[in-house]
Protein backbone atom coordinates (compact mmCIF):
# COMPACT_ATOMS: atom_id res chain seq x y z
CA UNK A 1 0.00 0.00 0.00
CA UNK A 2 1.27 3.51 -0.78
CA UNK A 3 1.84 5.98 1.98
CA UNK A 4 -0.53 8.92 2.03
CA UNK A 5 0.18 12.46 3.07
CA UNK A 6 -2.41 15.16 3.42
CA UNK A 7 -1.51 18.80 3.51
CA UNK A 8 -1.82 22.28 2.12
CA UNK A 9 0.58 24.71 0.58
CA UNK A 10 2.37 26.79 3.21
CA UNK A 11 3.05 30.50 2.89
CA UNK A 12 5.85 32.37 4.67
CA UNK A 13 5.00 35.63 6.39
CA UNK A 14 6.94 38.74 5.36
CA UNK A 15 7.36 42.15 7.04
CA UNK A 16 5.66 45.26 5.75
CA UNK A 17 8.05 48.14 4.99
CA UNK A 18 7.71 51.81 4.11
CA UNK A 19 10.24 54.65 3.92
CA UNK A 20 9.45 58.03 5.49
CA UNK A 21 11.90 60.54 3.92
CA UNK A 22 12.74 63.83 5.57
CA UNK A 23 10.81 65.57 2.80
CA UNK A 24 8.13 64.34 0.45
CA UNK A 25 5.57 61.57 0.46
CA UNK A 26 6.19 58.18 2.10
CA UNK A 27 7.40 55.39 -0.20
CA UNK A 28 6.07 51.85 -0.04
CA UNK A 29 8.58 48.97 -0.14
CA UNK A 30 6.38 46.07 -1.24
CA UNK A 31 2.67 45.49 -0.60
CA UNK A 32 2.89 43.56 2.67
CA UNK A 33 2.43 46.69 4.79
CA UNK A 34 -0.80 47.56 2.96
CA UNK A 35 -2.04 44.01 3.47
CA UNK A 36 -1.23 44.12 7.20
CA UNK A 37 -3.03 47.43 7.68
CA UNK A 38 -5.90 46.82 5.26
CA UNK A 39 -5.06 49.88 3.15
CA UNK A 40 -5.32 50.43 -0.60
CA UNK A 41 -2.49 53.00 -0.58
CA UNK A 42 -0.29 54.92 1.84
CA UNK A 43 -1.66 58.22 3.16
CA UNK A 44 0.10 61.15 1.43
CA UNK A 45 1.33 62.68 4.70
CA UNK A 46 2.80 60.46 7.42
CA UNK A 47 5.19 61.66 10.12
CA UNK A 48 5.83 58.45 12.09
CA UNK A 49 4.88 54.81 12.51
CA UNK A 50 2.32 55.68 15.17
CA UNK A 51 0.86 58.32 12.86
CA UNK A 52 0.45 55.71 10.11
CA UNK A 53 -1.15 53.16 12.43
CA UNK A 54 -3.61 55.70 13.79
CA UNK A 55 -4.54 56.86 10.29
CA UNK A 56 -5.25 53.21 9.44
CA UNK A 57 -7.62 52.98 12.42
CA UNK A 58 -5.32 51.05 14.80
CA UNK A 59 -4.85 51.81 18.49
CA UNK A 60 -1.99 50.82 20.83
CA UNK A 61 -2.64 47.65 22.80
CA UNK A 62 -2.48 48.39 26.52
CA UNK A 63 0.55 46.93 28.30
CA UNK A 64 2.21 45.61 25.09
CA UNK A 65 4.63 48.14 23.53
CA UNK A 66 4.77 47.92 19.73
CA UNK A 67 1.45 46.07 19.47
CA UNK A 68 -1.48 47.69 17.68
CA UNK A 69 -5.03 46.47 17.15
CA UNK A 70 -8.15 47.33 15.20
CA UNK A 71 -11.29 45.30 15.80
CA UNK A 72 -10.06 41.69 15.60
CA UNK A 73 -6.84 42.48 13.72
CA UNK A 74 -3.51 42.90 15.55
CA UNK A 75 -0.06 43.82 14.19
CA UNK A 76 3.35 44.56 15.58
CA UNK A 77 4.88 47.82 14.31
CA UNK A 78 7.80 50.16 14.84
CA UNK A 79 10.32 52.37 13.08
CA UNK A 80 14.11 52.64 12.68
CA UNK A 81 16.03 55.92 12.08
CA UNK A 82 18.34 55.99 9.04
CA UNK A 83 21.58 57.94 8.57
CA UNK A 84 20.06 60.49 6.18
CA UNK A 85 17.33 61.41 8.67
CA UNK A 86 14.65 59.26 7.04
CA UNK A 87 12.85 56.54 8.97
CA UNK A 88 12.04 52.98 8.04
CA UNK A 89 8.59 51.91 9.24
CA UNK A 90 7.92 48.19 9.60
CA UNK A 91 4.89 46.06 10.41
CA UNK A 92 4.57 42.37 11.14
CA UNK A 93 1.40 40.31 11.10
CA UNK A 94 1.10 37.96 14.05
CA UNK A 95 1.43 34.34 12.85
CA UNK A 96 -1.68 33.23 14.71
CA UNK A 97 -3.59 36.24 13.42
CA UNK A 98 -2.53 35.55 9.84
CA UNK A 99 -3.48 31.90 10.22
CA UNK A 100 -6.91 32.73 11.62
CA UNK A 101 -7.56 35.23 8.84
CA UNK A 102 -6.59 32.68 6.19
CA UNK A 103 -8.81 30.04 7.75
CA UNK A 104 -11.76 32.44 7.70
CA UNK A 105 -11.18 33.19 4.02
CA UNK A 106 -10.89 29.50 3.17
CA UNK A 107 -14.14 28.75 5.03
CA UNK A 108 -15.81 31.61 3.17
CA UNK A 109 -14.59 30.19 -0.14
CA UNK A 110 -15.93 26.77 0.80
CA UNK A 111 -19.39 28.23 1.42
CA UNK A 112 -19.32 30.13 -1.89
CA UNK A 113 -18.12 27.02 -3.73
CA UNK A 114 -20.87 24.88 -2.18
CA UNK A 115 -23.63 27.33 -3.10
CA UNK A 116 -22.45 27.98 -6.66
CA UNK A 117 -21.45 24.44 -7.60
CA UNK A 118 -24.56 22.99 -5.97
CA UNK A 119 -26.78 25.13 -8.19
CA UNK A 120 -24.80 24.29 -11.32
CA UNK A 121 -24.87 20.58 -10.47
CA UNK A 122 -28.65 20.67 -10.15
CA UNK A 123 -28.98 22.31 -13.56
CA UNK A 124 -26.69 19.69 -15.06
CA UNK A 125 -28.55 16.84 -13.35
CA UNK A 126 -31.96 17.90 -14.69
CA UNK A 127 -30.59 18.42 -18.21
CA UNK A 128 -28.96 14.97 -18.15
CA UNK A 129 -32.18 13.40 -16.88
CA UNK A 130 -34.19 14.92 -19.74
CA UNK A 131 -31.59 13.70 -22.24
CA UNK A 132 -31.60 10.14 -20.87
CA UNK A 133 -34.02 8.99 -23.57
CA UNK A 134 -36.94 8.21 -21.31
CA UNK A 135 -38.78 11.35 -22.43
CA UNK A 136 -39.33 12.00 -26.18
CA UNK A 137 -37.81 15.33 -27.22
CA UNK A 138 -38.14 17.43 -30.32
CA UNK A 139 -34.79 17.98 -32.09
CA UNK A 140 -34.72 21.66 -31.16
CA UNK A 141 -35.36 20.89 -27.48
CA UNK A 142 -32.69 18.19 -27.48
CA UNK A 143 -30.11 20.54 -28.99
CA UNK A 144 -30.98 23.15 -26.38
CA UNK A 145 -30.58 20.67 -23.52
CA UNK A 146 -27.26 19.46 -24.93
CA UNK A 147 -26.05 23.05 -24.95
CA UNK A 148 -27.18 23.49 -21.33
CA UNK A 149 -25.33 20.30 -20.37
CA UNK A 150 -22.08 21.39 -22.05
CA UNK A 151 -22.22 24.84 -20.53
CA UNK A 152 -22.99 23.44 -17.08
CA UNK A 153 -19.96 21.13 -17.31
CA UNK A 154 -17.81 24.04 -18.46
CA UNK A 155 -19.05 26.27 -15.64
CA UNK A 156 -18.48 23.55 -13.03
CA UNK A 157 -14.91 23.02 -14.25
CA UNK A 158 -14.21 26.76 -14.33
CA UNK A 159 -15.62 27.36 -10.85
CA UNK A 160 -13.57 24.47 -9.46
CA UNK A 161 -10.41 25.92 -11.03
CA UNK A 162 -11.21 29.37 -9.68
CA UNK A 163 -11.80 28.23 -6.10
CA UNK A 164 -8.77 25.91 -6.14
CA UNK A 165 -6.50 28.64 -7.50
CA UNK A 166 -7.77 31.09 -4.90
CA UNK A 167 -7.14 28.56 -2.13
CA UNK A 168 -3.62 28.08 -3.48
CA UNK A 169 -3.08 31.85 -3.36
CA UNK A 170 -4.10 31.74 0.31
CA UNK A 171 -1.63 28.93 0.95
CA UNK A 172 -4.44 26.42 1.50
CA UNK A 173 -4.60 24.26 -1.62
CA UNK A 174 -5.56 20.77 -0.43
CA UNK A 175 -3.58 17.89 -1.85
CA UNK A 176 -3.00 14.23 -1.07
CA UNK A 177 0.24 12.46 -1.93
CA UNK A 178 0.38 8.76 -2.69
CA UNK A 179 3.22 6.72 -4.16
CA UNK A 180 1.97 5.64 -7.56
CA UNK A 181 3.00 5.15 -11.21
CA UNK A 182 2.69 8.11 -13.53
CA UNK A 183 1.73 6.22 -16.71
CA UNK A 184 -1.93 5.52 -15.79
CA UNK A 185 -2.47 9.21 -15.02
CA UNK A 186 -1.10 10.24 -18.41
CA UNK A 187 -3.21 7.61 -20.16
CA UNK A 188 -6.35 8.76 -18.33
CA UNK A 189 -5.60 12.40 -19.19
CA UNK A 190 -5.23 11.55 -22.89
CA UNK A 191 -8.42 9.50 -22.89
CA UNK A 192 -10.44 12.30 -21.27
CA UNK A 193 -9.40 14.77 -23.97
CA UNK A 194 -9.85 12.44 -26.97
CA UNK A 195 -13.39 13.65 -27.73
CA UNK A 196 -12.23 17.27 -27.86
CA UNK A 197 -9.26 16.25 -30.02
CA UNK A 198 -11.50 14.42 -32.49
CA UNK A 199 -13.81 17.43 -32.68
CA UNK A 200 -10.80 19.60 -33.50
CA UNK A 201 -9.54 16.99 -36.02
CA UNK A 202 -6.29 16.71 -34.08
CA UNK A 203 -4.42 13.50 -33.23
CA UNK A 204 -3.77 13.24 -29.47
CA UNK A 205 -1.17 10.56 -28.78
CA UNK A 206 0.43 9.15 -25.64
CA UNK A 207 3.99 8.63 -26.85
CA UNK A 208 6.10 5.72 -25.61
CA UNK A 209 8.70 6.41 -22.94
CA UNK A 210 11.29 4.70 -20.75
CA UNK A 211 10.37 3.13 -17.42
CA UNK A 212 9.52 5.75 -14.81
CA UNK A 213 10.04 5.65 -11.04
CA UNK A 214 7.06 5.51 -8.72
CA UNK A 215 6.25 9.02 -7.56
CA UNK A 216 4.84 10.61 -4.39
CA UNK A 217 2.19 12.81 -5.99
CA UNK A 218 -1.44 13.82 -5.83
CA UNK A 219 -2.63 12.00 -8.94
CA UNK A 220 -5.68 14.20 -9.46
CA UNK A 221 -3.64 17.41 -9.32
CA UNK A 222 -1.01 16.18 -11.77
CA UNK A 223 -3.60 14.78 -14.17
CA UNK A 224 -5.42 18.13 -14.12
CA UNK A 225 -2.16 19.94 -14.90
CA UNK A 226 -1.39 17.66 -17.86
CA UNK A 227 -4.95 17.98 -19.20
CA UNK A 228 -4.66 21.76 -18.90
CA UNK A 229 -1.62 21.66 -21.18
CA UNK A 230 -3.59 19.57 -23.71
CA UNK A 231 -6.58 21.93 -23.58
CA UNK A 232 -4.32 24.93 -24.16
CA UNK A 233 -2.89 23.27 -27.28
CA UNK A 234 -6.33 22.19 -28.52
CA UNK A 235 -7.53 25.80 -28.45
CA UNK A 236 -4.75 26.70 -30.91
CA UNK A 237 -4.38 23.51 -32.94
CA UNK A 238 -5.23 23.38 -36.64
CA UNK A 239 -6.90 20.34 -38.25
CA UNK A 240 -4.35 17.66 -39.03
CA UNK A 241 -1.87 18.63 -36.31
CA UNK A 242 -0.66 16.25 -33.61
CA UNK A 243 -0.36 16.63 -29.84
CA UNK A 244 2.12 14.25 -28.23
CA UNK A 245 2.31 13.43 -24.51
CA UNK A 246 5.67 12.12 -23.38
CA UNK A 247 7.43 11.53 -20.04
CA UNK A 248 11.21 11.61 -19.64
CA UNK A 249 13.11 10.51 -16.49
CA UNK A 250 15.99 12.94 -15.94
CA UNK A 251 18.06 12.00 -12.93
CA UNK A 252 16.30 13.25 -9.83
CA UNK A 253 13.17 14.38 -11.67
CA UNK A 254 10.63 13.32 -14.27
CA UNK A 255 9.73 15.72 -17.07
CA UNK A 256 6.28 15.45 -18.68
CA UNK A 257 5.97 17.12 -22.08
CA UNK A 258 2.81 17.97 -24.00
CA UNK A 259 3.91 19.02 -27.47
CA UNK A 260 1.83 20.41 -30.33
CA UNK A 261 3.39 19.82 -33.73
CA UNK A 262 2.51 22.75 -35.94
CA UNK A 263 2.91 26.51 -36.11
CA UNK A 264 4.72 27.53 -32.89
CA UNK A 265 3.54 30.23 -30.52
CA UNK A 266 4.88 33.71 -31.15
CA UNK A 267 7.61 35.04 -28.90
CA UNK A 268 5.08 37.33 -27.18
CA UNK A 269 2.55 34.55 -26.58
CA UNK A 270 5.28 32.22 -25.31
CA UNK A 271 6.36 34.76 -22.70
CA UNK A 272 2.77 35.14 -21.47
CA UNK A 273 1.62 31.50 -21.36
CA UNK A 274 1.61 31.28 -17.55
CA UNK A 275 0.89 35.00 -16.89
CA UNK A 276 -2.80 34.54 -16.14
CA UNK A 277 -3.79 38.13 -15.30
CA UNK A 278 -2.00 39.67 -18.28
CA UNK A 279 -3.48 37.06 -20.61
CA UNK A 280 -6.98 37.50 -19.19
CA UNK A 281 -6.92 41.26 -19.72
CA UNK A 282 -5.46 40.91 -23.21
CA UNK A 283 -7.70 38.05 -24.37
CA UNK A 284 -10.82 39.34 -22.56
CA UNK A 285 -11.44 35.89 -21.09
CA UNK A 286 -10.06 33.96 -18.15
CA UNK A 287 -10.83 30.26 -18.64
CA UNK A 288 -7.61 28.96 -20.27
CA UNK A 289 -5.35 31.45 -18.50
CA UNK A 290 -6.75 30.44 -15.10
CA UNK A 291 -6.53 26.75 -15.95
CA UNK A 292 -2.81 27.01 -16.75
CA UNK A 293 -2.21 29.16 -13.68
CA UNK A 294 -3.77 26.49 -11.48
CA UNK A 295 -1.70 23.84 -13.28
CA UNK A 296 1.41 25.77 -12.30
CA UNK A 297 0.24 25.99 -8.68
CA UNK A 298 -0.53 22.26 -8.63
CA UNK A 299 2.94 21.39 -9.89
CA UNK A 300 4.70 23.82 -7.57
CA UNK A 301 3.00 22.34 -4.49
CA UNK A 302 4.87 19.13 -5.38
CA UNK A 303 8.17 21.02 -5.55
CA UNK A 304 8.12 20.96 -9.35
CA UNK A 305 8.28 23.55 -12.12
CA UNK A 306 6.49 24.33 -15.39
CA UNK A 307 7.69 25.91 -18.60
CA UNK A 308 7.21 26.38 -22.33
CA UNK A 309 9.59 25.87 -25.25
CA UNK A 310 9.17 26.54 -28.96
CA UNK A 311 11.05 25.59 -32.10
CA UNK A 312 10.33 25.58 -35.80
CA UNK A 313 8.29 22.38 -35.47
CA UNK A 314 5.94 23.34 -32.67
CA UNK A 315 5.35 24.28 -29.02
CA UNK A 316 6.03 22.20 -25.91
CA UNK A 317 4.47 22.79 -22.50
CA UNK A 318 6.26 20.82 -19.81
CA UNK A 319 6.32 20.13 -16.11
CA UNK A 320 9.04 18.58 -13.97
CA UNK A 321 8.40 16.58 -10.80
CA UNK A 322 10.95 15.38 -8.24
CA UNK A 323 11.31 11.61 -8.49
CA UNK A 324 10.07 9.57 -5.51
CA UNK A 325 12.58 8.30 -2.98
CA UNK A 326 11.91 4.74 -4.14
CA UNK A 327 14.12 3.45 -6.96
CA UNK A 328 11.46 0.92 -7.91
CA UNK A 329 10.38 1.36 -11.50
CA UNK A 330 6.85 1.09 -12.81
CA UNK A 331 6.33 -0.89 -16.06
CA UNK A 332 6.88 1.19 -19.18
CA UNK A 333 3.73 2.17 -21.06
CA UNK A 334 5.49 1.18 -24.27
CA UNK A 335 5.99 -2.34 -22.91
CA UNK A 336 2.40 -2.83 -21.79
CA UNK A 337 0.03 -4.70 -24.13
Amino acid sequence: MGQRERGAVGRAASPGLALLPRQGAPRLLGRSLLDHLGLEALPPFVESASDLLELAGFRPRAGEPGMWERDEVAVQAGECPLEDGARLVWTWALPEQEGEATQRQVRYLSLASHDLRGTLANIRSYAAMLLSGRIPLEPKAQRGLETILRNADRALAFSQDYFDSTRAHLGALAFERERQPLEPLLAAAVERQQAAARAAEVALVLDGHAALPLMDIDGGRIQHAVESFMQHHLLRAQPGERILVHAIPTGEAVRVEVRREGLPLSEEDTAMVFSHQERAFQEKKLEDALRLHLARQEVEVHGGTVGVETDAGGTTLFLTLPAGLSQELAPSAAAQP
